[in-house]
């Protein structure tokens, strides 16, 4: 199957290791392109509601947040920058301590503010305390909204780990392989014997945590496990073709975010069809973003209707993950349907 140009490890063989215990969540992550923007749009709209107090007209207003704007996006810039890069640092405090640090840092960032707007001779007399206050409360402000969201994620990422355990796993999927298993126990009883352990992965991975996320290769892993069982199951009707670039197997994924796309083509492509289906997945670093497509042939182009909640369930555990640069679609092109994922690589090549 060609692929069709419409949206432009868990290692099978290594121990299986005791969850590490969950590290404490950072709160002052501003290192995301959506948190960047939100908080400059947060900065400018709570300052040029302020400078409406002051202001005679609207000419004045316009001045005003002007002159003010050009010592604030600095400082904001500045603290955003400051923040991304001693992340790793805030991180190894205690929550109450990473609010006082994003605090602390928006009070430097309204001295340095005060001080740029003083140097160009704007301020006859700069109030260093009012700027230092100012930051502060603003800082507070994005601090709230930035734990606000942690505390957001946290419980929905496992309140949509449970729903895709029921819908990954199915009853019938795990009646199926069971039967599938019984039937080769006599015959091929290495056959069956795969079988279990590849639904036994299935199984622990699911059930495990993952600290929020897993990396490509041990999506695709588990992805290379379900199809094994479907493969038993559906013989020569299930043709997989993988497409791999291992350059982008580092980029970060939900847990369990690969499994219910390639199961979705088994049971709109596969199952509906006399001849099967044809079943592609493959991968490709572009740049800093890593480009992941699973695509199958759907028969006389109309699959059957489903509900679109596991479609729903990858789109949000996606946005809570890369908020922004993260990105989820699908189309149906003449009989091939097809879903893509898009992800930041760490240290992507052009």
């Amino acid at each position: 199957m060609k692929d069709p140009q419409i949206l432009s490890t868990f290692d099978a063989g290594s121990p299986r290791r005791k969850a590490v215990p969950a590290a404490r969540p950072l709160v002052f992550d501003v290192c995301q392109v959506g948190v960047i923007l939100r908080a400059v749009l947060y900065v400018e709209a709570v300052l040029a509601v302020a400078l409406m107090y002051p202001a005679s007209d609207f000419s004045d207003w316009l001045a005003r947040v002007a002159l003010i704007t050009g010592g604030a996006l600095p400082a904001t810039l500045l603290w955003l920058v400051v923040g991304c890069m001693t992340k790793r640092q805030i991180a190894r405090l205690p929550l109450a301590g990473q609010y006082a640090a994003g605090v602390a840092l928006g009070m430097v960032a309204g001295l340095y503010a005060c001080g740029m707007l003083a140097l160009l001779g704007l301020f006859e007399q700069p109030n260093w305390l009012a700027s230092a206050c100012t930051g502060a409360l603003l800082a507070a402000g994005l601090v709230a909204a930035l734990a606000w969201r942690v505390r957001s994620r946290l419980p929905a990422a496992t309140a949509a780990r449970l729903a895709q355990l029921q819908s990954s796993i199915r009853p019938h999927f795990l009646f199926n392989t069971l039967n599938t298993a019984i039937a080769l126990v006599r015959e091929e009883p290495a056959k069956a014997e795969m079988v279990l352990e590849d639904l036994s992965e299935l199984f622990h991975h699911a059930l495990i945590e993952h600290q929020g996320s897993s990396t490509l290769d041990q999506e695709l892993t588990l992805a290379r496990r379900y199809l094994e069982i479907e493969q038993v199951r559906f013989g020569d009707r299930l043709r997989i073709e993988w497409v791999l670039d291992e350059r982008a197997h580092l980029a970060r994924l939900p847990p369990l975010i690969l499994q219910p796309l390639v199961e979705n083509a088994v049971k709109h492509g596969v199952e509906p069809s006399a001849t099967g289906a044809q079943l592609r997945v493959s991968t490709e670093l572009r740049g800093q973003m890593a480009v992941i497509k699973v695509a199958n042939t759907v028969p006389g182009g109309q699959g059957r209707p489903g509900h679109g909640i596991a479609l729903a369930n990858v789109r949000d555990r996606l946005k809570l993950l890369h908020d922004m640069e993260g990105g989820f679609r699908t189309a149906m092109v003449g009989q091939v349907y097809q879903a893509r994922i898009e992800v930041p690589v760490p240290g992507g090549v052009d």
